[in-house]
């Protein structure tokens, strides 16, 4: 049986080899909130991993949500992230309907349909991202409700961020989350998503997706002085890093077809050595 140390190591491993954006801002982190946060990310790639790969089936997710079960119950399965992850969950009090709701989210592109409207693109959105954000505000610390409002927008101002940033490439996988309405509200086509260049009508929808992203990075911008005082360095360096990311893409004009918009290491880097500085919370 994996010791609880061990399967912190392993969490930790997972969150710095593939959490591109995630990992930079829990460096900041007093230590058991770093390994707490990295336990989240590696369930959360777990359940992601279980969608995308070759031949996923509902199954597997089915199966991984009864190992969670299981390991909520204290009865821990095999794999190496449980003792973390349950020991996260119960130290910080997080509760399970976010944890299901993550499997949700994921499961639910096993079966993708274009969301018909903007509030089906949110429903999906706070399944896959604000869940997310919503979990590890509990591992922040907080003491009024309405910052899990402002986690919640600002969960959805991310993955609308990647949405427009990944729309010619999940375009190219079969999938475009860009809503039905509003497509028709601006005259998108789907051949408008194969080109090299980002059409009008496109730019139009995807400036109308980002002013919304922009005002929820505005409504949960001040939540980075309601978290924990340990934890608001590392809570200012996600949004930062998220919001530069998203500013880079609205001074494209959205240009993101022919290319993907990513920051540099190093500007991530810069950004973690901000954060330690009382000035960032």
């Amino acid at each position: 049986m994996i010791s609880l140390s061990d399967s912190y190591d392993y969490c930790v491993q997972i969150a710095r080899s593939r959490a591109k954006n995630f990992y930079y801002s829990f460096l900041v982190l007093p230590k058991p909130k770093r390994q707490a946060m990295c336990a989240v990310y590696a369930f959360m790639r777990e359940c992601d991993d279980l969608s995308d790969e070759a031949g996923a089936t509902r199954g597997a997710l089915d199966r991984w949500r009864e190992d969670l079960d299981r390991a909520l119950d204290g009865d821990l399965p095999a794999h190496r992230i449980w003792p973390a992850f349950a020991d996260t969950v119960n130290r910080y009090q997080i509760p399970r309907a976010y944890l299901y709701d993550m499997i949700e989210g994921v499961t639910s592109d096993l079966s993708f349909t274009q969301p018909p409207s903007f509030d089906d693109l949110y429903r999906y959105c706070y399944r896959v991202a604000s869940v997310v954000g919503l979990t590890i505000t509990h591992i922040f610390g907080f003491e009024q409700p309405r910052t899990l409002e402002m986690a919640e927008k600002c969960g959805i101002a991310f993955q609308l961020t990647n949405i427009i940033r990944d729309v010619g490439e999940d375009s190219g996988l079969g999938r475009c989350y860009l809503p039905l309405d509003l497509m028709e509200k601006y005259g998108v086509t789907p051949a408008d998503l194969q080109q090299r260049s980002v059409s009008e009508p496109l730019r139009l929808l995807l400036r109308d997706l980002g002013s919304r992203a922009r005002a929820y990075y505005d409504f949960s911008r001040p939540m980075i002085g309601l978290v924990g005082k340990d934890s608001r360095g590392s809570l200012w360096a996600l949004i930062e890093i998220y919001s530069r990311l998203f500013a880079r893409i609205e001074a494209s004009n959205f240009e993101v077809l022919a290319a993907r918009h990513r920051l540099p290491t190093i500007e991530k880097l810069w950004i973690v050595v901000r954060a330690t500085l009382p000035t960032s919370g």
